[in-house]
């Protein structure tokens, strides 16, 4: 089979006919210097990608890292860009994960649902635990079930007790609060 037909059948089903094009004029060997899946050893375009990447939201080193490998980047190349963010100050993962659990805290979430959005937000396990063991010693997610308490008092106004309950416990699930302050915003609010 020549190589003629591959080409239209590639562009027939969303191939680049003009890739296969080039391939079979230039005898085989691709026109592109790089191959499409091969990591981008360009430090300058790396470090570039890692600003825009900041510049649109704040992110954790290991997000960072993960958007630039994605995005093709050599691995060694994005932590050598990761590294001096970090030495120049302009990435901090303490920082950004204190400012995570600072939002979590205004969505009325407890430690557990504060872990597992540090968790998807790409911060490391160890220093994700740090952070919210000391928003939790600072009370932050204990006012935070209280506060989610006088939200559910608010809008439950006038139901029956048990529903009333049920609506704030199922809430403070969802949210990863403690069931033991949940039990006492409980037995308060809506008791």
């Amino acid at each position: 089979m020549s190589s003629a037909p591959d080409c239209l059948r590639h562009s027939l089903f969303g191939g680049a006919s003009e890739r296969c094009h080039r391939s079979a004029s230039a005898g085989g060997a691709s026109a592109d210097a790089q191959a499409p899946n091969a990591p981008n050893e360009d430090e300058d375009a790396c470090r570039e990608a890692a600003l825009r990447l900041l510049d649109a939201a704040p992110r954790s080193s290991g997000a960072l890292r993960d958007r630039l490998v994605g995005k093709g980047y050599a691995e060694d190349v994005a932590d050598r860009v990761i590294a001096r963010l970090i030495e120049v100050r302009l990435l901090d993962d303490r920082e950004y994960a204190e400012s995570v659990v600072r939002i979590c805290a205004n969505r009325m979430m407890g430690r557990r649902g504060a872990a597992m959005e540090l968790a998807r937000k790409g911060v490391d396990r160890m220093l994700a635990s740090q952070v919210t063991e000391e928003a939790e010693q600072n009370g932050v997610f204990e006012e935070a079930a209280w506060e989610l308490g006088r939200s559910v008092a608010r809008k439950t106004q006038g139901l029956d007790r048990q529903v009333r309950q049920r609506r704030f416990w199922a809430a403070g699930g969802r949210k990863g609060h403690n069931p033991a302050i949940l039990r006492e915003v409980a037995a308060e609010l809506l008791g």
